[in-house]
């Protein structure tokens, strides 16, 4: 396939996740669905079954009213709203991590709102960078696991475990090569980099890892050029919304590297296997940093983000701010005054998973480049 043919698949799969969960089921796969940030899906793999990215959709939401105040992220309220309609039929399980108060909410209200898939917890320990934090960490695995085999016909162990991460593994280094591939080529827009990331929440890891391959391949051997674009970083949860995309897209931004939970977030850091599959994964937990949900007294988040910006030599931060996160509030103080200092131009964009119009948004990023 050409190298638009396969941003069109992955943009197929993208747009389409009900499509991909049908077909799934239809193979007679059992599909567990995974909220965000940090689902052990290498858990789920390793039993058999398809870990199905669960973070929510750009939609109005009703019956999620019911259960959650106005002033909650939405994208809490738009995986309950996606339950309650039905979106997720079929689905064995949902995990739900703990990792923030609005997490916490879903996962009660999703017992009572959405009583036929059954919710299962993953309590990850804040101070996780030490024995008792990873002892922690290893005992809520077993936790999910002995749900996942109470809920599912599957069975764990160990020796599946080791497989799936080595497989997870691989995927982490395909995408990490594929941002980096994106701050090369600029023909690649941001709708498309999006397209990729966003697909991989709703494949099985080695077919995304396969078909990413092929993409890269074709597009190495195609000749760079000198970008004429405005070289950004984004920052934030979330960002997928096609209409913000096509703003960056028709203002000639490249995303050369990201800071989004969404996105890279994801990728950064590898199981290295020491003793067993479980302690590995506890220990990959306690070695996860620069996430706006994971304790960091010392905010080295935002040396992260500096440092992104120095080596892809982009010319602003866009912090793409989801409506009533606190984790994301809490870090954008010191993160837009560390761009202050170092002379960084910042922009604050904020983004909602009911929002509709962008035109505030466009005249931002529009005066954001006009700076630039």
């Amino acid at each position: 396939m050409s190298v638009n043919e396969l941003f069109n698949k992955f943009h197929e799969i993208a747009s389409s996740p009900k499509e991909q969960l049908d077909t799934y089921l239809a193979q007679g796969k059992e599909v567990v669905a995974c909220v965000p940030i940090y689902t052990p899906e290498e858990i789920i793999h390793s039993m058999g079954m398809v870990p199905f990215g669960a973070w929510g959709a750009d939609m109005e939401v009703k019956e999620a009213k019911r259960y959650f105040p106005a002033f909650i992220c939405s994208i809490m309220q738009s995986i309950l709203e996606l339950g309650m309609t039905g979106a997720y039929n079929g689905v064995s399980a949902i995990v739900i991590p703990s990792l923030c108060d609005s997490l916490k909410c879903l996962g009660q209200n999703w017992k009572y709102a959405v009583k036929d898939i059954p919710f299962i917890p993953m309590t990850y320990p804040q101070n996780r960078n030490n024995e008792v934090g990873k002892a922690f960490c290893r005992a809520s695995y077993e936790k999910v696991i002995q749900d996942l085999e109470a809920t599912t016909n599957t069975k764990f162990s160990e020796e599946a475990l080791s497989n799936s991460i080595a497989v997870y593994n691989e995927h982490n280094k395909v995408m990490r090569e594929f941002s980096e591939v994106c701050s090369k080529y600029s023909f690649i827009s941001a709708s498309q980099r999006s397209d990729v990331f966003k697909s991989a929440y709703f494949m099985l890891k080695e077919e995304h890892s396969s078909l990413l391959k092929q993409l890269l391949e074709e597009i190495k051997s195609m000749p760079k050029e000198e970008t004429k674009k405005v070289k950004i970083v984004t920052s934030g949860i979330l960002a997928d919304s096609k209409s913000l995309l096509e703003i960056f897209d028709n203002n000639d931004m490249q995303i050369v590297a990201d800071d989004i939970a969404h996105e890279s977030r994801q990728y950064r850091i590898d199981i290295t296997e020491k003793g067993s599959s479980l302690d590995a994964l506890a220990e990959k937990f306690s070695n996860m940093e620069n996430c706006s949900v994971l304790y960091d007294a010392d905010k080295k988040r935002v040396e992260f983000i500096l440092d992104l910006v120095k080596k892809h030599e982009a010319q602003g931060v866009v912090v793409l701010m989801t409506k009533f996160c606190d984790p994301e509030e809490f870090d954008l103080v010191p993160i837009m005054r560390a761009c202050k200092e170092e002379g960084i131009q910042f922009v604050q964009i904020e983004v909602d998973r009911q929002m509709v119009n962008y035109e505030q948004a466009k005249t931002m990023i529009q005066t954001f480049k006009e700076m630039l």
